[in-house]
């Protein structure tokens, strides 16, 4: 029996209605609300999934194991392919472990994140630099997801798309675009179980590192708070500095004084040192990480940062003692 044009009608517009409500979510959650959500999310969640990373045109799988306890960030990433490289973090403590060298490199980390250290803080001036805005509905590794779209205002800074778990707003899928809206680099999560207590035997080394050679690497980002006259003639609008150091690099007794400059989103570092007639000049890139070295007077100035090149260039080009 065919249904009568009332029970159509009547149908579509529970259709209707069904789609208002599972949809009013997302309208009554603005952008920002979803980024400060997120921000929560990857400070506080645990979670155990494998990761496809693109760099380059070259993508590498990862299996990552993550979790926070007593405010300690406990993690194990460990590569599926190549080499078996296996990092084993404890909170700022890291190990490097490299089977096929029978080596483990031990390093001091800050607050780097190993998969997210391109995603947004509460400093982020939407409406100045940057849009953001809800662009549409996705599933990800079996998960919902929303995806935000961070569109820059100019050329010196990168442009981000985010996919977040509608129930947790956690990243599951985060992209770095160019100005020419390719895709400069990638992470996915291509599986995941988020929220589910993690073992101590999920974080321990896959090997037994009794007899392999231990390496000792102070970070480099450990410093001196100082001031300086250093600053930029042309450094471009939104970014200021939020950290001065002076530093010991590693290998060297040499002194480096490293500015990172931020706009809430892109973070950019200058270090300066003295003139050694062995710098390499101009510029060199890795991934969406793009650095450029000048020599100016006696000294030697090096810009780095998850920027296009040309923002590292005329900053690196335009540093000056006042």
């Amino acid at each position: 029996m065919r249904p009568s044009q009332s029970q159509l009608t009547a149908g579509l517009m529970l259709a209707i209605g069904s789609l208002l409500v599972s949809g009013q979510v997302f309208a009554d959650r603005a952008p920002l609300e979803w980024l400060s959500r997120m921000g929560t999310a990857v400070q506080s969640t645990s979670y155990e999934g494998t990761v496809i990373r693109i760099r380059d045109g070259t993508a590498e799988a990862l299996k990552v194991v993550h979790t926070v306890k007593d405010g300690v960030v406990l993690e194990k990433v460990v590569a599926q392919e190549g080499n078996g490289l296996e990092i084993i973090r404890h909170g700022s403590r890291v190990h490097r472990i490299l089977p096929d060298k029978k080596s483990v490199l031990v390093e001091e980390w800050n607050d780097q994140s190993t998969l997210f250290s391109t995603l947004p803080t509460s400093d982020i001036r939407i409406g100045n630099e940057y849009d953001v805005a809800i662009v549409g509905k996705e599933r990800i590794a079996g998960q919902e997801t929303i995806m935000l779209a961070i569109r820059p205002h100019d050329s010196y800074r990168y442009g981000h798309r985010i996919w977040l778990d509608t129930e947790t707003s956690f990243p599951l899928q985060t992209q770095l675009i160019g100005d020419d809206g390719r895709t400069i680099e990638q992470v996915k999560f291509v599986d995941i179980v988020l929220n589910q207590e993690i073992q101590a035997s999920a974080l321990a080394p896959s090997y037994s590192t009794e007899h392999f050679k231990w390496l000792r690497q102070p970070s480099s980002h450990k410093g001196t708070t100082v001031e300086t006259s250093w600053s930029s003639d042309e450094l471009p609008v939104g970014f200021h500095a939020v950290a001065t150091h002076e530093e010991t690099m590693w290998g060297s007794d040499e002194i480096v004084t490293h500015i990172l400059f931020s706009d809430g989103l892109a973070n950019i570092s200058v270090f300066i040192a003295a003139n050694s007639g062995e710098l390499v000049a101009g510029p060199a890139r890795d991934g969406g990480s793009n650095s450029y070295s000048v020599e100016t007077g006696e000294y030697e100035i090096t810009v780095i940062g998850e920027v296009p090149a040309m923002t590292v260039k005329q900053i690196a080009t335009t540093m000056r003692q006042r």
